[in-house]
């Protein structure tokens, strides 16, 4: 097979993946093959060839063979740019860790609606957008409700400036230039350079918010999860009237440790 050719190559003729450790044992295709996978995935969803050899620290040749490998299986396509995306099979992987994430974070986010009293989210950026992992809603009869699976813009929420706050800005600047900035409301941020000292802001107080940016009389606020590749974040949000700045600087520390504590169980 293509995929295997990789494993006879002596250990000194190619460098490890940038950030890699080779571990003793460790089949080096299956390694390579995934650091791909999750450089694609980081680097939102589609990049050619070179930007992956760039981005992975692996050699092009070997881009080459595993690349055409994952396409043959169906975990990457080829797009008529010529670049690569994810393929339609990683959905069978990804189903399967939504499910693995929700269940782990499920108990997280019920002490904090017993804490706080408010809707608390699991979310993740997937590709260009974010997508809500899972979600324990608030007691009140007036609560937020976000559907599990539904998909956002990242620029109006603070899951996503939470999220793209530990981004390189080169990053951050090509996913909105892909997505644009849509209003969704009055206080929506449009502008890239606003929307970036938000995220500078974000960065140093260690929280984001969104203040009625997707949704007229609704404030949340979110904690990036730390250390974890997929890009992770958890928020509680609510009605504006109750999600008062006492409640928002109250829901930070327990965001934080609820972030950290759902990162040693991923890690």
């Amino acid at each position: 097979m293509t995929a295997l050719a990789d494993d006879a190559r002596p250990d000194n003729e190619a460098a490890p993946a940038k950030g890699k450790q080779r571990s003793s044992g460790g089949v080096q295709s299956i390694e390579r093959a995934f650091t791909i996978l999750e450089t694609l995935a980081t680097g939102g969803g589609v990049m050619g060839l070179s930007a992956l050899a760039a981005e992975s620290g692996l050699p092009l040749p070997t881009i080459h063979r595993l690349v055409r490998t994952l396409v043959d299986l169906g975990y990457m396509r080829q797009e008529p740019s010529r670049q690569y995306a994810l393929g339609p099979r990683i959905l069978l992987l990804a189903e399967s860790a939504s499910s693995m994430l929700s269940s782990v974070a499920r108990p997280h986010l019920a002490q904090l609606v017993d804490d706080l009293g408010e809707t608390a989210n699991l979310a993740s950026l997937d590709g260009d957008e974010i997508v809500y992992i899972a979600q324990v809603p608030s007691r009140h009869s007036m609560r937020m409700f976000t559907e599990v699976g539904r998909h956002v813009l990242p620029h109006c929420t603070a899951v996503g400036k939470a999220i793209m706050a530990h981004m390189p800005p080169g990053q951050v600047r090509d996913l909105l230039h892909r997505t644009g900035m849509p209003r969704h409301t009055e206080h929506t941020i449009t502008d890239p350079d606003v929307f970036a000292q938000q995220l500078r802001e974000a960065a140093a107080q260690g929280y984001a918010m969104d203040d009625g940016e997707q949704e007229l009389g609704v404030r949340c606020v979110a904690v990036a999860v730390p250390g974890t590749r997929s890009h992770l974040a958890v928020s509680v949000s609510g009605p504006a009237g109750r999600m008062t700045p006492e409640t928002v600087q109250r829901a930070v520390p327990l965001l934080t440790a609820a972030g950290q504590a759902l990162a040693a169980e991923l890690g």
